[in-house]
């Protein structure tokens, strides 16, 4: 893992948006095509709408989610509306977009059809996957109270998503798995404040990774990690 640390929110969300982006030039370049998997909540909205904005061949990037809250698309809740309104903007307005919302009455009736539709439209591995982290631990919707954290979690589960329902957060969620996760060429953890500093050092400690699910991401040997962290 390295970890990048910056004087500022801003700094950091300059920096890591041009990161991404020469990434993504780099892919599109090898193989004519690029894939971005990205989180929701409010801390990767400055670096949205920056990268938005980066001179690159947006029609040839795909973008979808880590996860999903089992939302409408036009709920506040919903990832996809996020990523809609502060990524897909700008230059980045042509760039593809797959969300995990199916119009399934619950996450686990949707199952199989988001599965089916990622499949069918993901090429993996990833060019890059974009994390946020809890302050429990968890990252995606891999929460340490679902569950369904042990399927989701299981790098032999055979299935590209999965629906979780944590305890401790509102709505049924559908989140990539683990060795969906891993399915990338790097993986880029994006927090900010104090607070996040103390649980990342918290899950850097001992423990069982099924107490705070970051760790899963944190120990694993195939992927390289950067965390950015600005306070």
């Amino acid at each position: 893992m390295e970890l990048h640390t910056f004087p500022d929110r801003q700094t950091l969300a300059a920096t890591l948006a041009e990161h991404l982006a020469d990434a993504l030039r780099r892919s599109i370049t090898a193989q004519g095509r690029a894939s971005l998997a990205v989180s929701g909540g409010s801390t990767p909205v400055p670096l949205f709408e920056r990268l938005s904005e980066a001179n690159l061949p947006w029609r040839n990037v795909l973008i979808t989610l880590a996860d999903e809250r089992w939302v409408d698309a036009s709920s506040p809740d919903s990832n996809e509306a996020l990523v809609r309104r502060h990524l897909l903007q700008n230059r980045a307005a042509e760039a593809r977009f797959i969300g995990l919302k199916t119009a399934s009455a619950t996450a686990e009736e949707g199952e199989a059809e988001c599965v089916q539709q990622l499949r069918r439209s993901i090429p993996l591995p990833f060019t890059a996957v974009l994390l946020g982290m809890g302050n429990d631990g968890h990252t995606a919707s891999l929460f340490p109270c679902a569950e369904q954290l042990a399927h989701a979690a299981d790098m032999g589960c055979g299935t590209i998503c999965a629906a979780l329902r944590p305890q401790t957060a509102p709505h049924e969620r559908m989140s990539l798995t683990l060795p969906t996760l891993l399915a990338t060429q790097e993986i880029v953890l994006h927090i900010t404040g104090l607070d996040k500093k103390a649980v990342l050092d918290k899950a850097l400690a001992d423990g069982p990774p099924e107490a705070m699910p970051i760790r899963f991401i944190l120990r694993q040997q195939a992927v390289p990690v950067s965390v950015y962290w600005a306070a």
